[in-house]
């Protein structure tokens, strides 16, 4: 069956099409989900969150652009408002200026590593940077996407690479004394 026929086999609510499109998209979802998680569980409850919306909003899908990206933003809106709804993007003060650059370690870093560290950011920071450094997301998206202005994203982000940057430093700076 070609990926058309089984969306039009989903958006007549066939199980077994929707069986089929879930094998053949769920570890890509997954993916989107744990990166923007807060732990493998939390990611499971959103991919699983994210196929409902998707199955319920497929009759939206119109055939344009690619059926994988549309349900890509399905799944990163399904996260992303939850988020919302937990008051968890609810703004800090800013009392860190949004257009200082911070730059993370070049040093050779494990995929697994860094994405356990993006994991233990506190949600609007881990949010924020994925949309902007994994996704490729503009500020003024992200705002818009989060329901806040275009400086918090800025500060959210230079947060979070700020947090990411010091704790890559404080494990180095262990495995150093201990290796000594």
């Amino acid at each position: 069956m070609s990926l058309e026929q089984l969306i039009k086999q989903c958006k007549r609510q066939n199980r077994k099409a929707q069986e089929q499109l879930y094998k053949l998209y769920s570890s890509k979802l997954f993916s989107v989900c744990l990166k923007y998680s807060r732990n493998k569980t939390e990611a499971e409850d959103n991919l699983h969150d994210s196929f409902m919306v998707i199955f319920n909003k497929i009759d939206t899908y119109n055939f344009r652009g690619s059926f994988e990206g549309w349900m890509k933003r399905v799944t990163v809106n399904t996260v992303l408002q939850k988020y919302r709804k937990e008051s968890a993007l609810d703004a800090l003060p800013n009392n860190l200026e949004a257009d200082i650059e911070v730059e993370l370690p070049e040093e050779d870093i494990s995929l697994n590593y860094l994405l356990k560290l993006i994991q233990e950011l506190p949600d609007r920071y881990r949010l924020t940077f994925n949309l902007y450094v994994l996704d490729g997301y503009s500020h003024k998206e992200i705002a818009e996407m989060l329901q806040i202005n275009e400086g918090t994203s800025k500060s959210n982000l230079a947060r979070a690479k700020m947090a990411l940057r010091n704790k890559i430093e404080e494990d180095e700076l262990k495995n150093r004394v201990n290796s000594v």
